[in-house]
């Protein structure tokens, strides 16, 4: 069975695990102590894998990082990978996102950011440059803060077509490109914003959309979890519709994709913006197999009472193994796994600092 490595990026340092069970895991860390870790991309396009690591220091602030050799050492660049053109009278708060592209777009790799922006790498991640169309657009101005700052916090590249990109921002909502970022739109119909007043809660940008996730076998299908429902779109994004029926809630921040199954996706629903907390305090993942149509608890192994663990936009993974294998962290620094695509679950870590990201592939 090929070896997976699981990446946890916690408030206090990136984890790093290693199995080919899935069920015996060995992690080293931390790495980056006292740093927050909100972002890990891991790009296998080259002979060997590239870990790429968004870690925040109090002291020297954020920078990019890379490993060649699975976290045995780390480059960081001479010069920040990441820095705002002094036009933008900005600067770097945090890299939220790192999304290597796909085969047809060597090198390439995006970084997201707070202030909200995107960032392109043509160098496997080493040095980034703006892309200034989304910057500059003229609804920037207007896009909020969301409660954890203003992010560009999903990045998805489309897998027949380089030029095809899709990204969304806390709060601006969802926006896509069809020339390689030279424009932008947005693309938010259908997608409610509570927080504004009636008869007007369907705006054209704005929406605080929490993660956006790509279907395995329908790249025209996303899903979509907003600060207040859970959305489908089979348009590439162009009209949304809700889909939370059947969930104990429609608030939470992540949410996952299969990745070979089409219409299969995971999600981890809280109570309400004003309680984070899991319903009935029972730590459950919800998937859906039918694109939405409905949603099944997957409880097993995992504790079903007074449980308080928050599961964060980037702190669910799946890797592409088969049976794929779910995985999510909790701020209660608890890492679970299943390696039978959700149906039972089992504790890798406990005790980890708060966990803000995990990401899952398999490594060979």
């Amino acid at each position: 069975m090929a070896e997976v490595l699981l990446a946890v990026g916690t408030q206090k340092g990136l984890f790093l695990g290693r199995s080919r069970d899935r069920r015996t895991w060995d992690f080293t860390g931390p790495h980056f102590a006292m740093n927050a870790v909100y972002s890990v991309g891991v790009d296998r396009r080259g002979a060997r894998p590239r870990i790429l690591v968004g870690a925040d220091s109090s002291h020297w602030g954020p920078s990019v990082w890379w490993s060649d050799d699975l976290g045995g050492t780390w480059q960081e660049p001479s010069s920040p990978a990441v820095r705002f053109p002094e036009y933008t009278k900005a600067s770097l708060e945090r890299v939220w996102q790192l999304v290597p592209a796909g085969e047809d777009a060597p090198g390439v790799v995006y970084a997201g950011t707070q202030p909200g922006a995107l960032f392109r790498s043509e160098d496997h991640g080493e040095s980034f440059s703006l892309v200034e169309p989304l910057w500059d657009h003229p609804q920037r101005e207007q896009w909020e803060a969301g409660f954890g700052g203003q992010a560009v916090h999903t990045v998805l590249t489309d897998p027949r077509d380089a030029d095809a990109l899709t990204v969304a921002v806390s709060t601006g909502g969802v926006y896509r490109s069809a020339d390689g970022g030279r424009s932008w739109s947005p693309s938010n119909a259908g997608v409610r914003a509570a927080f504004l007043p009636e008869g007007s809660q369907f705006p054209e940008f704005g929406q605080c959309v929490h993660k956006v996730a790509r279907d395995a076998q329908d790249p025209d299908r996303l899903y979509l979890q907003n600060h207040g429902g859970v959305y489908r779109s089979d348009d590439g994004g162009a009209v949304w519709e809700a889909v939370d029926k059947g969930l104990p809630a429609s608030f939470g921040f992540t949410v996952a994709a299969h990745p070979h199954r089409g219409g299969t996706a995971y999600v981890f629903p809280l109570t309400a913006d004003y309680r984070r907390l899991p319903p009935d305090l029972r730590c459950r993942v919800f998937r859906t197999q039918d694109a939405g149509g409905s949603w099944e608890a997957l409880s097993a192994g995992l504790p079903q009472e007074d449980h308080y663990g928050v599961v964060l936009r980037d702190a669910m993974s799946v890797d592409d193994a088969d049976p794929a294998g779910v995985y999510f962290g909790n701020r209660n620094g608890e890492v679970y796994g299943s390696a039978d695509e959700g149906e039972s679950w089992s504790l890798l870590a406990s005790h980890l600092p708060d966990v803000l990201c995990v990401r899952a592939v398999a490594i060979g």
